[in-house]
């Protein structure tokens, strides 16, 4: 996949970047001879899996002479012009600090993968409209809770500000809870739908129902909207929060996943006093006012329950 990936970036119409590519202890074949293969691509070999997050906040800091900052997973692969159209969002639109591609499924580029992420009101995180034909979604640019980190493109200044993604979540929901802290800076996010990848979705990691996939996100999910839900919200939406939690018990007990989910609300009780001292710093710090995060979020209820 990283090979494709590279090929892709290769193919770019616009020039003007560089590549670091993060390698956390993969057993791909020698990465230092694919990535020789290939101008402006630098490659950074750990020694242990340090973790999406991780990874991507050594790749900002490392990336210190750029004002922006793309992230790109090697199972998203990008149109020849979906780096110019972003590059041309950011002149356009000044006003936003984070910008969201759109992702096709690979294989099927009819359908969307994605467009950005949204945040409900329970605290529930789904691509905006995975699975529905391309057709029906939005043809200009508009505004979403936050872009999906696959492939997205960050204003560097912004990401320092708050530190970069938080590392104790090792991977997924790291790029919600980033964009979250972001917003409550003032910060927003844009789609841009002519930048478009083809996103296999969860390529390194078993797949979206992975026992792996099931733990981190959903012991993400609760760490993610007790550190940010602002003020009133927080105490108002938190009986949807523990309803979600025992709904997503029952869902995936039914699965035959009970172990795992189990383990994943069992350590994210474990991690609330440290989530909760984060939540004491990002609240100070808070910018937005309640009524403009609230104006962001997802309020359909029944929706909600069928993804």
């Amino acid at each position: 996949m990283l090979s494709h990936c590279l090929e892709k970036l290769q193919n770019q119409t616009f020039r003007d970047f560089k590549v670091l590519v993060i390698d956390n202890a993969s057993d791909q074949p020698p990465l230092l001879d694919l990535c020789v293969r290939y101008t402006n691509v630098t490659l950074v070999q750990n020694q242990a899996n340090l973790g999406f997050a991780a990874a991507n906040n050594q790749a900002i800091k490392l990336l210190d002479e750029s004002d922006w900052v793309g992230l790109l997973n090697p199972d998203a692969f990008p149109d020849p012009d979906w780096l110019e159209q972003l590059i041309n969002a950011v002149k356009n639109y000044p006003g936003y600090t984070m910008f969201a591609s759109r992702q096709l499924m690979e294989g099927n580029s009819k359908l969307l993968d994605g467009d950005g992420d949204i945040y409900h009101i329970s605290g529930l995180v789904w691509r905006k409209g995975h699975g529905q034909p391309v057709y029906e979604a939005a043809l200009e640019p508009q505004e979403v809770f936050s872009p999906c980190a696959a492939a997205a493109l960050y204003k560097r200044e912004a990401l320092l500000s708050v530190g970069g993604f938080d590392e104790d979540f090792f991977c997924y929901v790291e790029d919600v809870d980033l964009s979250f802290r972001l917003r409550l800076l003032g910060h927003r996010c844009l789609l841009v739908p002519d930048a478009v990848v083809h996103h296999v979705g969860s390529g390194t990691t078993g797949g979206r129902h992975s026992d792996f996939s099931v733990y981190h996100g959903h012991r993400n999910l609760v760490w993610t909207f007790v550190k940010n839900m602002p003020g009133a919200l927080f105490w108002m939406l938190l009986p949807l929060q523990l309803l979600l939690n025992v709904v997503t018990i029952v869902v995936f007990m039914a699965r035959g996943q009970g172990g795992v989910i189990l383990r994943a609300k069992k350590d994210a009780v474990k991690g609330l006093p440290q989530a909760w001292a984060k939540r004491q710093q990002i609240q100070n710090s808070r910018k937005a006012s309640v009524s403009e995060i609230w104006r962001v979020l997802d309020k359909r209820l029944f929706r909600s329950m069928r993804r």
